[in-house]
């Protein structure tokens, strides 16, 4: 193993950039080429079929079976046109990635040949078997029938010469089996509340739309140093390895020059991107080595949502030509930053206002702290909620690790806007709300001009911050579908506008002015909520002994975390909603406590196996070259003097003994607990059982491991080490 280990060092340490196809236009010429877009629409629909079609998806209405095979139709030329054979439904099944089943764009012709078919039949239904997806008990395994159904929402794109076609999936029996039917629930929910309510400014607001821009990071790791890592292939992280002595603690890879592999890696993807329609814009070093990032132009959050998991898998297709393996787990690495999805979500009213975001006049300020305030009210009373809905066996090595968001959901405002919703919560009558413009900064360098400052800072320890005109949930996991996190923001802000309008109506009933009837619920609104509100340091230790006292939830066990769905307030919300029935959100939280048990014993398999298959076998013959190089000295230095030469060697040889006892006990013991937890029929329970047993050995086994790395030959350690993985040349 040591001769492939430094063979495989060797290879990536050799390698030069890949030299990118780069396309003769600008991106504009070639942007969404990919897709078929309203442009390809008007192209290759006819008039009438392009009309109905576009108005349908504006108005968010179902089209009927004579438009569906009018625009198969033209969607089928067009795609052949482009060189696709074949044709899919592309789903997001609650495995967190994607799914999709290729047909080709053939039929019997009767004569003993074939034709070319693709109808409105095949493109706005599909017959996926919802047997083998993780269901939480909605399917057996001899119920096999589900049915995917074209969303017209998300333009259908191009890749791998295979039409995709963005749908929802759902069960024979009507339950959501996908990310994507709740999230269009969530968001038709908001929009209908948000709009009930921006109507009181606005009376002519006819949609309130949810937007969404994520910022994706990513680690970097050659592929032959991956392959070389059975840790990273079968888990997606490294689950041994000493930090190396120089990694992030100079912080000189933040923003730093990019090297020239990854950047070659980043224009690739980003053309890419750019033909399937993803607006990527901004791409840095982020704060750990190998550790990158990738941001778009915000969109609607349904597309943006489609977007960065389309995005997931070009990333890994594109990582492989340039001998990159792209790690999105949200921590690979032990001692260094782990990658989060900063969600950065807003609200905007089709008259082209964006809620959050303060006005110039009184009455638009009331507009923005009436959204900002049922904001706050809704994250206060579903604060367990939203931690649940971004919590997983793999975020749960990031959060609370001072380096991410602690996992206590609070919101950070800055001082200006908490000045004046303090002011606003006193205040004993009707007062204009008003905020201060941008202020200046004079650097006295007259080629420097004035600079600008925002109405609030960034708190990078806030797991919901106010940043300007949007709310930033960067909590959410970088591996993460975006829209578990989503759903429950969108739907939890829609239930509460929902309540406020009613008590606002209420007010107006008893012959409230509208201006006071607002007003007056606002401030009761940010008097409720004042728990959530901390503008301070959220990783240090008395703010969890605060938050506490506030009565914000503080669990920190992903197993138990994960109950906030399942609270009587939750449940009521998400039906009041429209989101969720009872029955699904049970069987979600099913498969949420399975899919925690199976990643947390796939590690454990894997990290037994590597202990005693690999690090053992390798400790104990390094040893035995101690023991025999001690016995030699002994022989030849008998005495006092021979002693004193082998001494050193003895206290390595016992203390290479205590770990490797340690490793043989803890691994023992890590099975015994594993197979104690499959035996314990409710999954809730064996999660609890993984996360209190078999974790806590991993941690110990891993500890005595990343020991005897730094004291076996380094010729003879079997696997890539952290200072050969993390610094690409």
């Amino acid at each position: 193993m040591s001769l492939l280990r430094f063979k495989v060092v060797k290879e990536a340490s050799d390698r030069k950039p890949v030299e990118v196809n780069l396309p003769s236009e600008r991106p504009e010429r070639y942007y969404g080429e990919a897709v078929f877009n309203r442009e390809k629409m008007f192209e290759y629909l006819p008039k009438k079929t392009y009309d109905q079609l576009v108005s349908a998806i504006d108005n968010k209405q179902p089209i009927s079976r004579e438009v569906a095979d009018s625009v198969a139709e033209g969607m089928k030329k067009w795609a052949i046109d482009n060189g696709a054979r074949h044709y899919t439904h592309w789903f997001h099944p609650l495995t967190g990635g994607t799914a999709e089943k290729h047909d080709g764009f053939i039929e019997h012709d009767g004569k003993g040949g074939v034709v070319e078919e693709f109808d409105g039949k095949l493109l706005v239904q599909q017959e996926p078997d919802a047997s083998s997806f993780p269901n939480g008990g909605i399917r057996n395994t001899f119920e096999a029938r589900g049915y995917s159904a074209w969303d017209i929402s998300s333009p259908v794109f191009i890749i791998n010469k295979t039409l995709c076609i963005p749908t929802i999936f759902i069960s024979y029996t009507g339950e959501a089996l996908d990310f994507k039917t709740p999230l269009l629930r969530a968001l038709n929910a908001v929009d209908k509340a948000a709009a009930d309510v921006a109507r009181m400014f606005d009376k002519d607001v006819k949609h309130v739309y949810s937007y969404l821009g994520w910022e994706q990071e990513y680690f970097l790791v050659d592929e032959a140093l991956y392959n070389a890592r059975p840790d990273l292939v079968l888990t997606g992280r490294t689950l041994m390895g000493h930090e190396s002595a120089k990694n992030q603690q100079l912080e000189d890879h933040y923003f730093g020059a990019i090297p020239s592999r990854v950047e070659a890696f980043m224009l690739d993807l980003e053309i890419e991107c750019h033909k399937l329609g993803i607006p990527a814009r901004t791409r840095h070093n982020e704060v750990a080595p190998n550790q990158f990032e990738l941001a778009p132009i915000f969109e609607e959050t349904n597309l943006a949502n489609d977007h960065n998991l389309l995005l997931m898998s070009v990333m890994n297709e594109v990582g492989r030509r340039h001998n990159f393996r792209v790690l999105l787990h949200e921590k690979p690495f032990a001692g260094i930053n782990g990658s989060g999805k900063h969600n950065n979500w807003s609200l905007g009213t089709d008259t082209g206002t964006l809620l959050f975001a303060p006005g110039k006049t009184p009455r638009e300020n009331l507009r923005f702290v009436t959204f900002f305030a049922n904001v706050m009210a809704a994250v206060h009373r579903h604060n367990a909620l939203l931690k649940a809905s971004i919590s997983s066996a793999t975020n749960a090595h990031r959060l609370g690790a001072n380096e991410a968001p602690p996992a206590i959901i609070s919101i950070f405002t800055g001082k200006q806007i908490a000045d004046i919703l303090s002011k606003l919560e006193t205040s004993t009558e009707d007062e204009l709300i008003t905020f201060g413009g941008k202020e200046g900064i004079d650097m006295g360098v007259a080629q420097i001009p004035e600079i600008m400052l925002d109405n609030t800072d960034r708190n990078r320890t806030s797991p919901f911050a106010f940043t300007g005109n949007r709310f930033e949930f960067r909590a959410v996991g970088s591996s993460a579908n975006c829209a578990s996190a989503m759903i429950a923001i969108n739907a939890a802000v829609a239930d509460q506008l929902k309540q406020f309008k009613a008590k606002v109506d209420a007010r107006v009933e008893r012959e409230e002015s509208l201006y006071h009837a607002i007003l007056e619920e606002v401030k009761a609104l940010l008097v409720e909520s004042k728990p959530i509100h901390f503008d301070g340091n959220g990783y240090s230790e008395e703010w969890k002994e605060e938050a506490a006292r506030r009565g914000l939830d503080c669990e920190t066990s992903v197993p138990k975390i994960f109950d906030a769905y399942l609270r009587p307030e939750s449940v009521k919300m998400f039906a009041d909603a429209g989101v969720f029935t009872e029955f699904e959100l049970k069987a979600r939280n099913e498969v949420k406590w399975e899919t925690y048990t199976k990643k947390i014993q796939i590690e454990a398999r894997v990290l037994g196996d590597l202990a005693l298959n690999h690090i053992l076998p390798v400790a104990t013959r390094y040893q035995s070259m101690l023991v025999d190089n001690l016995v030699k000295l002994k022989s030849l230095f008998p005495g006092t003097k021979g002693d004193a030469l082998t001494s050193v060697d003895l206290q390595i040889i016992e203390r290479m003994s205590e770990h490797m006892r340690i490793i043989k006990e803890e691994t023992e013991k890590m099975v015994n607990a594993r197979k104690s937890a499959n035996r314990i029929e409710n999954e809730r329970e064996k999660a609890i059982a993984y996360h209190d047993n078999v974790v806590p050995a991993m941690e110990i086994i891993r500890y005595h491991i990343d020991k005897l790395e730094l004291m076996v030959d380094n010729e003879m350690w079997p696997l890539p080490k952290y200072r050969e993985m993390l610094f690409i040349r």
